[in-house]
């Protein structure tokens, strides 16, 4: 079968039936996070043999990674809805132009944030509590923020092949990273000694590669069924301001993620100090883990429910939404099952030295009480990513607020030290935030998608008729 041929195909699943289109996206999607989260464990596990302190300077280090990637998935998942939008409208003109003036703004976010985020480096560590892990917080984070537009591009070029359907090349890039990421981590690490810088190195290299693959299949080969040729572009005010309409409140989102982190640290460094950062970082890199399959989901429901809005097809917006939801819950309640069952056997890969042997039995306990966070997150993730695909950003940014700065933060505090219940109080908190604020989003979607049905309705006299 022709390129061609395959790429006339992805855009017919993704203007198709909608769970199949989920189910074909999200498959892969998962598989390309399990391979970005193994790396990340792989981070923890090579680095937690340095000791306890530079395994919680990952952890004071994660939650601004977490915002430099995010500028790259926000950008992304703009350029991922936008694109969307303009496919399942059949205006294949706008669709070029949308991905060209994604790449455009990545270049110069990433030039603006590279400086932003190195000189504010320190400071935000001292206010986080880095406190004897800060040296080794500042040897990682120095190199990977260094090379800030690596993973902001990386992030666009993604984005670019899952808005056209196309799943497999994305992944097979993100694979690139992950499996060079594992293999040269000890390498690095303890092979070449260059101890925790040798893990960022790890990261930037393998990075680098799966962005050069990337940029070999959009302009090299150029097969792509978009075609990101410099004469497709014309600048848009428009396309700019729709794209970051997502693009802002998704990167933000990240902001909030790291800034829950902040909080979360900093109340665990006043109940036990600094092990207790090391402890809930191994034990959230589990809780990711298993999120991924959600995640997945979730992108796939961001280009599904894209090209529905931009079809103005409600059908396939209302069951994008409801069946993402769905088979999230059931996954989740899988998942959440195995972490509490195998918790000590999880817990044992992070403390195989005698350095962080102590850990073992804190992070067994955090990840039993955190499986929990699994089942509390499906209906709330699926709402978030239905309004960026529509393009309702600033909705989906509201939603990650209300749950993670305002819900979890506020239960964590009040259970932790209100209640009494100390660290199992944070972790409970977390839970139980996620949860509630979740449901408000969940009920605000199901608001949202009842008011299309009447737009749908004015436009074409009756649903069926579309």
């Amino acid at each position: 079968m022709s390129e061609n041929v395959e790429k006339n195909d992805n855009i017919k699943m993704i203007t198709g039936d909608p769970k199949r289109a989920i189910r074909k996206l999200s498959v892969p999607m998962m598989i390309s996070m399990l391979l970005i989260m193994m790396y990340n464990i792989a981070d923890s596990i090579w680095v937690a043999g340095l000791g306890a302190d530079a395994l919680a300077a990952i952890g004071f280090i994660t939650p601004l990674f977490t915002i430099l990637v995010g500028l790259g998935n926000g950008i992304g998942a703009g350029a991922n809805s936008l694109i969307a939008r303009y496919i399942g409208a059949n205006d294949f003109s706008e669709a070029n132009n949308a991905g060209l003036h994604a790449i455009l703004l990545s270049i110069i976010v990433s030039a603006i944030f590279t400086f932003i985020m190195i000189g504010a480096m320190v400071p935000i560590l001292e206010l986080m509590g880095a406190g004897d892990s800060i040296q080794y917080a500042l040897d990682y984070g120095y190199i990977i923020f260094g090379f800030l537009f690596i993973f902001v591009f990386s992030g666009v070029e993604s984005a670019i092949f899952r808005s056209e359907g196309d799943m497999r090349r994305a992944t097979i890039a993100i694979a690139v990273t992950a499996i060079l990421n594992i293999i040269l981590d000890p390498i690095f690490i303890y092979y070449l000694n260059f101890g925790i810088t040798g893990a960022a190195w790890a990261t930037i290299i393998s990075c680098t590669i799966s962005v050069l693959v990337m940029s070999y299949w959009i302009w090299g080969k150029k097969d792509l069924f978009l075609d990101l040729s410099p004469k497709n572009f014309h600048y848009s005010t428009k396309i700019i301001l729709d794209s970051l309409q997502v693009a802002i409140p998704s990167t933000l989102e990240n902001v909030i993620f790291s800034a829950l982190a902040i909080i979360i640290n900093s109340m665990l460094v006043i109940v036990a100090g600094t092990s207790a950062v090391a402890v809930y970082t191994a034990s959230m890199r589990i809780v990711q883990l298993t999120m991924i399959p959600l995640i997945g989901i979730g992108t796939a429901v961001l280009t599904v429910t894209g090209v529905a809005y931009g079809a103005h097809n409600y059908e396939n917006l209302k069951t994008g939404h409801s069946y993402s939801i769905k088979i999230g819950f059931a996954i989740s309640i899988a998942l959440g099952a195995i972490m509490v069952l195998f918790s000590n056997q999880i817990a044992g890969a992070f403390s195989y030295t005698s350095a962080s042997a102590a850990l073992a039995p804190e992070i067994a306990t955090a990840i039993s009480v955190l499986s929990l966070f699994v089942l509390a997150i499906p209906h709330g993730i699926m709402s978030s990513m239905m309004f960026q695909g529509v393009g309702k950003g600033i909705y989906s940014f509201i939603i990650t607020v209300l749950r993670s700065l305002i819900a979890e933060t506020v239960f964590a505090y009040i259970f932790c030290f209100i209640f009494g219940w100390g660290l199992i109080g944070i972790y409970a908190g977390v839970v139980f935030g996620c949860f509630v604020g979740g449901t408000v989003g969940y009920i605000w979607a199901k608001f949202f998608i009842h008011k299309f049905k009447g737009i749908c309705e004015d436009r074409y006299g009756s649903i069926e008729t579309q």
